[in-house]
């Protein structure tokens, strides 16, 4: 299924369980303007065609002691596929990487790191990061506040 073959049901489902994971599929078909057996049979197959790709719960990660954000950019000394695969599979590795993204600049990816402090980051930094595959240079950028974070 593509996402062509979405009818306006299927993407009012995906809206909703975006806004609360936790609606019950009576709740959820009382908004889709579906019974519970065919609004489960849609969710069952939202998830099977992998437009649904899982349930969680949004942490309050300042109050986890996991509240500094920096974001990282990294340029890579070698981009060919080889080298781009091998940073992918290590980047994997470090918890601390929220998100790893390849970007289309004048350096190669964009991570999101969350760690407790500037002392922890710095470390994770110049630990792990740098010791990733075919890193050459790396410029953070400190968040200062989050006014948004979906």
């Amino acid at each position: 299924m593509s996402e062509d073959q979405l009818d306006r049901i299927d993407r009012n489902i995906l809206a909703a369980l975006a806004a609360d994971g936790r609606l019950s599929a009576s709740e959820l078909g009382a908004k889709v303007g579906l019974s519970k057996t065919p609004v489960q049979a849609r969710v069952k197959k939202l998830e099977r065609e992998g437009f649904i790709r899982g349930y969680s719960a949004i942490i309050d990660l300042e109050r986890m002691g996991e509240g500094h954000v920096a974001f990282v950019q990294v340029k890579l000394s070698d981009t060919r596929s080889t080298a781009l695969d091998a940073f992918n599979r290590a980047v994997l590795a470090i918890a601390e990487v929220e998100q790893c993204h390849m970007i289309a600049a004048s350096f190669d990816y964009i991570l999101k790191v969350r760690t407790k402090d500037i002392a922890a980051y710095r470390r994770v930094l110049g630990e792990r990061i740098s010791a990733l595959p075919h890193v050459a240079q790396t410029s953070t950028y400190v968040a200062m506040e989050t006014v948004k974070d979906r």
